[in-house]
């Protein structure tokens, strides 16, 4: 009896699963992968080509520069020459760091100040505000470039640092308050409801719950803002002469009349560059995030 009881609630075995045939690669599909697969191998080459020739440029001797060997004894003399040699590029680059970090840090509170207030305020002429700000960054920096040169020499801070701040924080605060606007907008306003049931106020709410939430679109404002003054050459090229002159205006003058010097460009070009790929990499997670938080609500 027991025996039949046991027989009666167990369960019964599964069905053996069906098996899984293994799809059929067709020859277009084949043919398509290999052009996929091409393309994103040419597009590659045109895109880092050009980046690893300026490296290896930047570490070949003088006799090397214009051959195409990629096999050459490295040396430093290109970066010698740049930093405290015959063509001195050290204070065009403190120069750079010193002005981009201060712009990053004065553009990205006024810009998630503005940003935050945009999102979550309805005040009268918000909107046209809005788009007057983001209108501003389609006006050619050409057209603004005399007006500027004219306000600062009035005032006395031609080739100064602070007229350079004052110029990227005219291009770089409403790029970066349009893209924080968007960030905030899609973070939930439940949680801020929730704070102020709590007791918390403007300002506490802002740093202990706004900025935590959009750190991601906070990162990524800060790659655009050192990015857009890191690599701002126009106004330098109005405003600086010696004293306040930036790295990729201090390139200028590395095209000597007896022609160009290839080695040390290449390596101050690399300079240029080094300081935008680290940060890049140091934020690569939150970038993606960044860019699309508050795209779709």
């Amino acid at each position: 009896m027991t025996d039949l009881t046991e027989r009666a609630v167990r369960p019964a075995p599964p069905a053996p699963a069906a098996p899984v045939r293994a799809r059929r690669v067709t020859p277009w599909q084949r043919a398509g992968r290999t052009l996929r697969a091409l393309a994103t191998l040419a597009i590659l080459f045109f895109v880092l080509f050009p980046v690893l020739w300026l490296a290896l440029t930047a570490f070949k001797p003088a006799s090397e520069v214009f051959s195409t060997s990629v096999v050459f004894a490295p040396t430093m003399d290109n970066f010698a020459e740049i930093l405290g040699g015959a063509s001195d590029l050290s204070r065009s680059l403190v120069n750079s760091v010193l002005i981009a970090v201060a712009t990053t840090l004065i553009s990205i509170p006024l810009a998630l100040l503005a940003a935050y207030a945009f999102s979550r305020f309805r005040f009268p002429g918000h909107r046209a505000m809005l788009l007057a700000i983001v209108a501003t960054q389609f006006i050619p920096g050409v057209a603004i470039a005399l007006p500027f040169l004219t306000l600062f020499r009035a005032l006395g801070l031609i080739d100064t640092h602070l007229s350079l701040i004052v110029v990227n924080l005219s291009l770089v605060v409403p790029y970066v308050t349009w893209l924080l606007k968007g960030f905030v907008d899609g973070l939930p306003i439940e949680i801020e409801e929730a704070a102020r049931l709590d007791g918390c106020g403007q300002v506490t709410l802002l740093w202990r719950m706004i900025t935590p939430l959009a750190a991601p679109g906070i990162f990524v404002s800060v790659v655009f803002s050192f990015l857009l003054s890191w690599n701002e050459f126009l106004f330098p090229t109005f405003l600086a002469r010696t004293e306040a002159s930036t790295l990729p205006v201090a390139l200028m003058t590395l095209v000597q009349p007896e022609g160009v010097a290839w080695g040390p460009m290449a390596a101050a070009g690399l300079l240029v560059m080094v300081p935008m790929l680290a940060l890049s990499l140091l934020v690569r997670k939150h970038f993606a995030q960044g860019m699309t938080m508050g795209a779709v609500k």
